[in-house]
């Protein structure tokens, strides 16, 4: 049946009804359906007739002239009517479900969008400038997420199941991918993707943005000079990863560091970097790597330097010692609200790893193996700050003491409700001041005065 004879038929559902029903919106749901019929026949016949394999992905450009041909020729023998803009919309629609990730492919090309959180086929929120918001992309079904999830995991070897319903993953970009599927998923397949940008930021970038102040920015360095212990804490979505990457880039290039990751995002410069990486169990349920293995295993690979993207488990044990036993300037990220909060984490994590050491062993580990806590948090309006730079001074008794060296003042809004604040001293210089010199780093003596 033709589009103007299914068209015709416009009021016969409201006859049946009873109801009135306005012609138009009838005519433009009909229209809708057969626009929906039309791009799933040619998505069938595209899938039929191109060959895409993990192998030929370089080859892009041929694949999506393939396609393109493929849908212009469909188009011109059974749907004629259609505008242009109607022709390239199926024919880019049809380009991003085969090579691309679907309906969230112009979403995750965005620059100004940092995350993307599919709820379902429904529901698709992004995270824009700071602050979420819905977005008008859906899915047909259950089962179009579903073709697009193994679009995502299929090259890299993962699965996702039933028995098997989480996984993470990157994308070929780099950005971080997180999924996880009915039964345990209730309302659907459920996507979280944490974009990286192609070109990470750098100390400017975070100077510009307000992370961090040109004078916090040139302390940090001098402390990853000085080969100072640094963890990086903060809440989910707080700018973790990002400032341990700008952080890690102040390491000299004649060092040899070894990057340990669940999912690799860091993006160094240096030209002497291991990037190692998790590996989940295969099918069996063997076969297993966890941060924990790569973190021993890093330690006969004469590394100048260790840097793990996030400690969640008993890897602190292993990254406390390595700090603690010659491996001096060590970074590493974990999930604390406050310098003091981290401790308490460390502590936890360290009992996880299932070696029975007294409360007061463990702290004696933090306190000699951590110079600097950096914390960062997203504040109200979205915006992503450093708030406290902290020194690990020692033990008095059985508690760790903490000083305070840099410390995020708000100061109100501004006209367009962004929060104001500076990152200002509290006037108290570090105790490693005398580290710092003997590495032969000057900083300006007025940079830890009160202003």
């Amino acid at each position: 049946m033709g589009l103007l004879e299914r068209l015709a038929m416009d009021k016969q559902d409201e006859i049946k009804s009873g109801k009135p029903v306005s012609v138009h919106m009838q005519k433009d749901d009909q229209k809708e359906d057969l626009y929906k019929d039309l791009k799933l026949r040619i998505f069938n016949k595209v899938v039929e007739e191109v060959s895409i394999s993990h192998d030929n992905e370089g080859d892009m450009i041929a694949i999506e002239d393939e396609i393109r041909n493929i849908v212009n020729e469909i188009i011109e023998s059974e749907a004629k009517y259609l505008t242009r803009n109607e022709r390239y919309t199926i024919t880019r629609d049809i380009i991003n479900e085969t090579i691309g990730f679907g309906p969230i492919t112009p979403l995750l090309n965005d620059p100004e969008i940092n995350e993307v959180m599919v709820n379902g086929p429904n529901q698709v929120y992004v995270e824009r400038h700071g602050k979420l918001e819905l977005s008008d992309i859906t899915f047909r079904d259950n089962a179009h997420l579903f073709h697009i999830i193994e679009r995502i995991v299929a090259p890299l070897g993962r699965r996702i199941d039933e028995s098997s319903p989480m996984v993470d993953a990157r994308l070929p970009d780099g950005s971080r991918v997180n999924i996880i599927i009915p039964p345990l998923a209730l309302n659907g397949p459920t996507i979280t993707i944490r974009k990286f940008s192609d070109n990470p930021y750098t100390v400017n970038d975070l100077i510009r943005f307000g992370t961090m102040t040109a004078e916090v920015a040139q302390f940090l360095k001098a402390c990853v000079e000085a080969r100072l212990n640094i963890i990086v804490s903060g809440g989910t979505g707080s700018g973790k990863t990002t400032t341990l990457n700008v952080i890690s880039s102040f390491i000299p290039p004649d060092e040899r560091i070894v990057t340990i990751e669940d999912a690799a995002e860091l993006q160094l410069k240096q030209n002497h970097v291991v990037r190692l990486e998790t590996r989940p169990p295969n099918v069996e349920g063997k076969g297993a790597v966890s941060i924990r293995d790569l973190v021993r295993n890093s330690l006969r690979m004469r590394p100048d330097r260790i840097i793990v993207g996030e400690v969640r488990s008993g890897e602190a044990l292993d990254m406390l010692q390595a700090m603690n036993t010659g491996h001096d300037g060590s970074l590493t990220t974990a999930h604390a609200n406050s310098p003091r909060d981290i401790l308490s984490r460390l502590e936890t994590m360290v009992l996880m790893s299932g070696m029975d050491l007294p409360v007061k062993a463990i702290r004696e580990q933090i306190s000699s193996a951590i110079d600097l806590i950096v914390q960062q948090t997203r504040l109200k309006d979205g915006s992503r700050k450093i708030t406290y730079i902290t020194e690990v001074s020692g033990m008095e008794g059985d508690v760790i003491t903490l000083q305070d060296i840099f410390v995020y003042k708000e100061e109100g809004f501004d006209n367009n409700g962004r929060i104001k604040g500076r990152l200002a001293s509290t006037g108290l210089k570090p105790g490693f001041m005398d580290k710092l010199l003997k590495t032969g780093v000057v900083l300006p003596a007025d940079m830890f005065s009160v202003k």
